[in-house]
């Protein structure tokens, strides 16, 4: 997965994924600090404090099954000392450590799990850490909204497979060539269109010639879900034997009733969002 940025206070920090988790980039958060410190030295000075060691060390018990904890224990001793030090690379090397990794190319430096990453923000500047806290929620959220619609972006294949077996079972009479199958299915397809978006797939390219893709690309979130609705729906009224005009009808009536509930649960979920900021 390619690297994600979110800029923080000006300062743009890279977010990468490890072992199914977000990293963040300690490089790109020591670089924001207003003195002229080099990273790489920034991140040494913290790793050799002994309450670091014991953070991390700890993560890595709790999450680490491979972690050397003799090892550890070798480093956690010299901790204080004025001639220890330690770098990313030796802790990962002697402990097969997972928290912390370094990586080479573009958007190289030294990587940490978020929880670990935190804790160094707090070191490093505990309002700084504040500011990313919030981007990376930030984050967080708009990836759970592009999920969300993916999931009904698959929802909606799933079900017009359904859809469709049923319109062969139940709508197209046996010997029928090729291209009148497929204009049964059309038929079909602008059923649900007519139902849901009040035109035809043909009606709308015509009324938005200017716009990519289809009727359903253009879609929101909410109308997705709904047409995704209708198409297991019209499935079943297709095997209840019931004609397209009283199909329409009753689709309609869905459509119209689903989306006014769904746009009233948004509406009042973004009256809350409003009230907690």
């Amino acid at each position: 997965m390619k690297n994600q940025i979110i800029e923080v206070s000006g300062a743009r920090i890279a977010i990468t994924q490890q072992l199914g988790d977000d990293y963040i980039s300690l490089t790109d958060i020591a670089n924001a600090r207003e003195d002229n410190a080099r990273a790489a030295d920034v991140i040494k000075n913290w790793l050799r404090n002994r309450g670091t060691l014991e953070f991390i060390g700890t993560w890595e018990q709790l999450y680490n099954p491979n972690f050397k904890v003799v090892e550890f224990d070798h480093f956690k001793m010299q901790a204080g000392l004025p001639t220890f030090v330690l770098s990313a690379k030796q802790w990962i090397e002697k402990t097969s450590a997972i928290g912390i990794y370094v990586k080479a190319g573009r958007y190289g430096g030294t990587y940490a799990h978020k929880d670990i990453a935190l804790e160094f923000c707090s070191a490093i500047s505990p309002i700084f850490k504040l500011y990313l806290i919030k981007e990376f929620q930030r984050l967080k959220e708009e990836e759970h909204k592009l999920h969300g619609w993916s999931i009904q972006r698959t929802l909606a294949k799933i079900n017009y497979r359904i859809h469709t077996d049923a319109i062969q079972e139940r709508l197209i009479p046996a010997e029928l060539p090729k291209e009148k199958i497929s204009l049964v299915y059309a038929t079909e397809a602008d059923l649900l269109n007519t139902a849901m978006f009040g035109m035809t797939a043909k009606e709308w390219r015509e009324s938005n010639p200017d716009k990519k893709g289809n009727i359903r690309d253009a879609a929101t979130l909410e109308q997705l879900v709904v047409l995704s609705n209708l198409e297991s729906i019209n499935a079943m009224l297709i095997h209840q034997e019931l004609s397209q005009k009283e199909r329409i009808k009753q689709l309609n009536y869905i459509a119209i009733t689903q989306m006014t509930s769904l746009l009233s649960l948004s509406d009042v979920q973004k009256r809350l969002e409003k009230k907690n900021d």
